[in-house]
């Protein structure tokens, strides 16, 4: 078991929970020592946590090769629907929020313990497609029934799949992982996209904030014609076309 330390005196001490879940209630806004034993494995896991991290302190926690992404935009495909993840590792881990975390490591406990504010709720991302499927990802602070829920199987996690967990015989959603749902409700396949740093861009990168761009979908549809580039930013979060490059809108 390999074990973290980070911070000195704190007024009250934590044991999060990372199965059952912790009441977080008589905690939520203290700074505490907060105690982490959390099971991760070879390969991509969900992790969403109740205080914040930094770069540094992820990498002390999870190998410095560790990388980890966030849920930035959704999109229809013919078979399902496309979840375009994008690394955010220098921005750290913020409470509560959802992220997908690839460890190089050996399969085991790792233990954190850290001096920290925490927060209680949700921090859940919130995403639509062109077609109006409304993709949410969001984390368990308690242990989840996995009914009408999708996640990523600890068997199959070489890349990020997001399976139909209610048809496989799992106990659900431990404490600290993550899920995403549909507003659907139907049973659709979830196809992961990781986008890097060089893989899309912002617009200001290309294009001057008052020149006229026509923008398309990754399908190749014009979504927007001769409209000011300082105002493509305003378009529902997804990747886009103009002129020729692929942007982010966040």
């Amino acid at each position: 078991m390999a074990a973290l330390t980070l911070g000195a005196q704190a007024q009250e001490r934590l044991y999060l929970s990372t199965y059952g879940g912790t009441n977080l209630q008589k905690y939520d806004g203290k700074v505490c020592n907060i105690t982490v034993s959390r099971t991760v494995f070879t390969g991509w896991n969900t992790i969403a946590l109740p205080f914040s991290m930094s770069e540094q302190e992820l990498n002390d926690a999870f190998g410095n090769d560790c990388k980890l992404e966030r849920l930035a935009s959704v999109e229809d495909n013919a078979n399902g629907v496309t979840l375009n993840f994008v690394d955010c590792k220098a921005e750290g881990i913020q409470a509560n929020k959802p992220y997908m975390l690839h460890y190089t490591g050996e399969t085991g406990t790792r233990r954190i313990t850290v001096e920290k504010e925490v927060t209680e709720g949700q921090a859940a991302i919130t995403l639509a497609t062109p077609s109006g499927e409304v993709v949410t990802m969001e984390s368990a602070m308690k242990q989840v029934p996995g009914d009408g829920l999708y996640g990523v199987l600890a068997r199959d996690n070489d890349e990020v799949k997001f399976v139909s967990v209610g048809e496989e015989k799992t106990t659900g959603f431990y404490a600290t992982r993550c899920y995403i749902r549909l507003s659907s409700g139907t049973s659709k396949l979830l196809t992961a996209r990781h986008l890097g740093n060089s893989e899309a861009t912002s617009i200001n990168a290309i294009a001057q904030q008052d020149e006229l761009v026509d923008v398309y979908n990754t399908a190749g549809v014009k979504v927007a014609s001769q409209v000011r580039a300082a105002e493509v930013n305003n378009l529902r979060p997804a990747i886009y076309i103009v002129k020729g490059q692929k942007i982010l809108v966040k």
